[in-house]
């Protein structure tokens, strides 16, 4: 038996994902965390220093920030430097800390369908928000280049990007990267980059590319979100940080988080140190898992000719097109037969259901059942 193949049970344990639903015969599928224990290295970590017994105020160490430096060089090829590292509690605070550094009233643009905190912190910031719509394009979703162009207005002054793309988990190319930074530079945009899917990259003919990485000149306007939290499933002790090369930017950046919480906490320090020394094993069998995972999602589809799934290579969330359906709410429908999807609403688009597949194959058999049963009854 694999070491994901394991069952834990979640229900009880300040568990936003299985907690949601009282009624425990619902199969939450939604939010995006795993239903696989942490590396054991990182578990051995959290209870040496639980065992010290003192929790602190905390500072950062230079071995975890070159435990950093090296997993990015070790997995993305990236050398980055030590004082380039902001830390922070999380991607969703460094998406809202970068809408706050610019002037108010100033134009944001984004994709769409978009992981929904793209908009929030928009809102949050008072910022106007332009959303281009992602393109199919050979059956992956792209980004139509000159839609892009065409919204930016003169006072636009960020993008968000999200890569891999939540939802889709379209991997882009260099030659996409490239396209967007020749874009934003001609445009004197700052690209806000989320790629804290990065290491989840599940097809292993694909590879991930910072887009900070491109070239030394586009990284002076970039600001490269990262995390171990979806990497190792250690979410809720809230470890992240921006990479941002240019200082002025940097400086800016760090204002803004100024008495917003500089420091993570004791048990996050020991947890992504040993995540990002001791881990890669690991790592490699949780996206080879992964990857069966999304096989069987795949069959699924592909043999259910109402719904549609276009080619995805990376996270553990599957973008699932219900439009063919013809029901009012595809989430709705299969919440009904015990299944606790993410509704693409709250992306963009009501027409899909959003389908995280981290969890262990017997319960991702279910949950496949559980929704066939729910196809098959609109037949009836």
């Amino acid at each position: 038996m694999s070491f994901f193949d394991k069952e834990i049970d979640r229900r009880g344990t300040h568990c936003e994902k299985w907690d949601k639903y009282k009624d425990t015969d619902v199969i939450p599928a939604w939010v995006a965390d795993m239903d696989f224990s942490s590396p054991i290295p990182v578990i051995n970590a959290l209870r040496q220093r639980v065992e010290h017994g003192i929790f602190g105020y905390t500072g950062m160490d230079d071995d975890t920030n070159e435990a950093v430096i090296d997993f990015i060089k070790r997995h993305h090829n990236w050398e980055i430097k030590k004082e380039w590292i902001v830390w922070m509690t999380g991607v969703i605070p460094g998406i809202n800390l970068a809408c706050r550094m610019i002037s108010d009233n100033s134009e944001v643009i984004t994709t769409t369908p978009i992981y929904p905190h793209f908009v929030t912190a928009t809102k949050n910031t008072n910022k106007i928000l332009t959303q281009v719509p992602m393109k199919e394009i050979n059956n992956r979703w792209s980004i139509d280049f000159e839609e892009f162009e065409s919204k930016i207005s003169p006072t636009c002054k960020l993008f968000l990007l999200c890569n891999p793309y939540n939802p889709g988990g379209t991997v882009f190319t260099k030659a996409e990267l490239e396209k967007l930074c020749e874009i934003c530079t001609k445009y004197d945009l700052i690209i806000c980059s989320d790629e804290i899917h990065a290491d989840l990259v599940i097809n292993p003919k694909t590879k991930h590319i910072p887009i900070a990485s491109l070239d030394d000149d586009y990284a002076q306007n970039i600001i490269t979100l990262m995390a171990p939290s979806k990497t190792f499933n250690i979410a809720g002790l809230q470890s992240s940080f921006a990479i941002i090369p240019n200082k002025k930017l940097r400086l800016a950046f760090k204002k803004e988080l100024r008495g917003m919480g500089e420091n993570i906490n004791v048990l996050a320090i020991s947890a992504t140190k040993a995540a990002y020394t001791q881990s890669d094993e690991w790592l490699r069998k949780l996206k080879k898992y992964l990857l069966e995972n999304f096989k069987l999602v795949k069959e699924f589809i592909d043999k259910n000719r109402d719904l549609q799934m276009l080619s995805s290579d990376a996270t553990f969330l599957a973008w699932i097109d219900c439009q063919a359906l013809h029901v009012a709410n595809p989430y709705e429908l299969f919440l009904e037969y015990g299944v606790g999807l993410n509704d693409g609403k709250r992306f963009g688009d009501k027409n899909f259901v959003r389908l995280n597949f981290a969890t262990t194959r017997k319960n991702l058999e279910e949950i496949l059942r559980r929704m066939q049963k729910a196809i098959d009854s609109l037949e009836n």
